[in-house]
């Protein structure tokens, strides 16, 4: 049964940057939503699922990216109908080397810009508990989204899982040859697909600039991390 407003959904909040959690907290609670408990780790986060058993997890997805999603996994399996709300400053989960297939089953994802505009969680919560009973899929929630926004989106969404997943290789500081070894390609296949990701970003060649270290920046950019 869907919680009322006179008896609110337990929501568990896990979030590794302090004060984004104490905000977010505090924030949620001012609007009568009922956050029982506030983790800024993986043990915590575990050992408050268990005593706490609450219906609906709000995480930021920037917390521990792949190991955020085999948290989730695990409570999907103790609860099937635990609620799931991803917070993301990435608008394309691929980048984190997540496929939808690898989200649970539901989840509500939010862009972190939205955070703001709480009507944008409030909705999402009160969605994901529902989702995750009839099974749906994962599905992105957004309210007036900006241009800048849009255009990344419609940019990301152009490339090829292949794309993004070399992309996300050479991010990581491996070689075209390292690359080729993983994905069980050739070094020039390799190449070849880098060119494309940077003709289809419209980066030009430039002898002043290393393409590799370009591509690497607009990488960690669009993942919301800076990089010095």
């Amino acid at each position: 049964m869907t919680s009322t407003l006179a008896n609110p959904a337990r929501i568990l909040l896990i979030n590794d940057d302090p004060f984004e959690l104490v905000t977010l907290s505090a924030s949620l609670r001012l609007h009568s939503t009922n956050v029982v408990g506030e983790a800024s780790n993986t043990f915590v986060a575990e050992n408050l699922f268990y005593s706490l058993q609450p219906e609906i997890i709000l995480i930021d997805l920037q917390f521990s990216g792949e190991e955020a999603i085999r948290l989730l996994q695990k409570f999907r399996r103790i609860n099937p109908e635990v609620g799931i709300v991803i917070m993301t400053s990435c608008p394309d989960l691929r980048l984190f080397g997540l496929l939808e297939k690898n989200i649970p089953a539901g989840s509500k994802v939010i862009l972190k810009r939205s955070v703001s505009d709480l009507s944008i969680i409030t909705r999402a919560i009160s969605e994901s508990q529902e989702s995750a009973r009839e099974g749906l899929t994962m599905k992105w929630i957004s309210i007036h989204a900006a241009i800048y926004e849009k255009s990344l989106t419609m940019l990301l969404n152009e490339l090829t899982d292949i794309q993004i997943e070399t992309l996300r290789l050479l991010a990581q500081g491996l070689s075209n040859s390292e690359i080729a070894r993983v994905r069980y390609v050739s070094e020039k296949s390799v190449e070849q697909i880098v060119a494309r990701i940077a003709q289809h970003l419209s980066i030009a060649p430039d002898r002043t600039r290393n393409l590799r270290v370009v591509l690497t920046g607009e990488y960690f950019k669009w993942l919301g991390i800076s990089r010095r």
